[in-house]
């Protein structure tokens, strides 16, 4: 793959890879030491803003894996850009943009991944983060019980759009609904992210406090601007990163 001079800036001291599960075979970046975290990017990909937070977490004490499924890892985000990355996720099956009820396909990949990375590193488990169309990938990424630090920055699958009911769908089949509850139930948190105005996450708060219960921590900032929606990346909201980073040093770096 060609990359420019300023991706591969963004990038140093990354360690690029690739990793195959489920039908899937997929480049990924990492970085660091310590217990494990997943990082799952937004549309477009792998941006600055995502690597800025992800070098974040190795700064933290994590080993950080950062799987590409969308985009050229590096590249800044520009509307032109945003575009490209949303019509290949409306298309793309593995992410099922559109139905209720189901698991996205790639999610069976990010499970594999996060469970190597848990043979390997050993430890209480691992983390993981999804943010926009990913968000909810870290939710059903719960049916493994390695996963013990799941966090959901504006989870937006199905997209929020026509039917009523997909704007509070999870983008978990039944049974996925029904392990990541009873994992709720004992005592695995998720902690979750968004602006009160984003429109692309719809209802799913209300469905996540229903399927978890105390489980689901909450952090929902007031919109300013019709814009905000990437609490993490592209509008960061500086408390909120700080609340994730200490999530997964209290969940996976004990003592």
């Amino acid at each position: 793959m060609t990359r420019s001079s300023e991706t591969t800036d963004i990038l140093a001291g990354w360690t690029r890879g690739s990793f195959s599960a489920a039908g899937f075979t997929r480049d990924t970046y990492r970085r660091g030491s310590g217990p494990g975290v997943v990082v799952i990017h937004e549309v477009p990909g792998i941006t600055p803003r995502v690597t800025q937070f992800a070098n974040e977490l190795v700064a933290a004490g994590f080993t950080v894996i950062m799987p590409s499924l969308l985009g050229e890892p590096g590249k800044p985000v520009s509307p032109g850009y945003i575009a490209a990355g949303l019509a290949k996720v409306c298309i793309a099956n593995e992410f099922t943009s559109w139905a209720q009820g189901r698991t996205s396909p790639i999610v069976a990949f990010l499970r594999a991944l996060a469970r190597a990375l848990h043979d390997e590193l050993g430890g209480p488990g691992v983390g993981a983060i999804g943010m926009c169309f990913s968000g909810g990938f870290a939710l059903a990424m719960m049916v493994d019980d390695i996963v013990i630090a799941p966090v959901l920055s504006q989870p937006s699958l199905p997209f929020a759009f026509g039917k009523r009911a997909r704007r509070a769908d999870l983008n978990l089949s039944p049974e996925d609904a029904q392990i990541v509850a009873r994992r709720a139930a004992a005592g695995c948190q998720v902690l979750g992210l968004r602006f009160t105005g984003d429109r692309l996450v719809g209802d799913r708060f209300t469905s996540l406090r229903e399927l978890l219960g105390d489980a689901f921590l909450a952090v929902e900032l007031p919109s300013t601007s019709f814009r905000d929606h990437s609490v993490i990346t592209e509008q960061r909201h500086e408390p909120s990163v700080r609340r994730v980073l200490d999530f997964f040093i209290e969940k996976l770096q004990p003592g």
